[in-house]
């Protein structure tokens, strides 16, 4: 079957098997290996992506569900040759270890300043709690979302202010 759907701002149509996962579609159909394959349960949410607007665990997501859907991946967070405030973040703050999880947290921590723009440490904790990172014990993942949410905070001052 065709499937239409916009990823990353760019329309892209594929002919796939309906059963095909949205996150095989993106790795193997479109060579977008950002988004990681974890668990296919569910339960690790390294496969985050967004589907109009809405962060989803793509590993149990039909491709086809989302076409004519619009798709963002973590491939699509910078924009024009920058980096977002959140993936900025995680480098500043070593948000990451071995990097499995890292594009799932970076979709949801996105997602969460969106909706929540100087969230708690509790409302990240409770932001990211569906995703496992094995690594890090999670303090430089929460911190590296606080650092994104301060440098936004002060870019709106800095903006206000001109």
């Amino acid at each position: 079957m065709d499937v239409t759907m916009n990823i990353n701002g760019e329309e892209v149509t594929r002919d796939i098997e309906p059963r095909t996962l949205l996150v095989h579609y993106l790795r193997d159909n479109l060579g977008m290996t950002g988004t990681h394959w974890g668990c296919d349960t569910s339960n690790c949410g390294t496969c985050v992506v967004w589907v109009d607007g809405e962060p989803v665990k793509s590993c149990t997501t039909l491709a086809a569900m989302a076409g004519g859907h619009d798709v963002r991946t973590v491939e699509g967070m910078e924009v024009d040759g920058e980096l977002d405030p959140v993936q900025e973040g995680f480098i500043q703050c070593h948000g990451l270890q071995c990097g499995f999880c890292t594009p799932g947290m970076m979709m949801t921590a996105r997602a969460l300043l969106d909706r929540n723009p100087d969230p708690s440490e509790a409302e990240i904790r409770e932001a990211i709690s569906g995703q496992i990172c094995r690594c890090t014990g999670y303090a430089t993942i929460v911190r590296s979302i606080r650092w994104a949410a301060q440098k936004e905070q002060a870019t709106r001052v800095e903006v206000s202010a001109s």
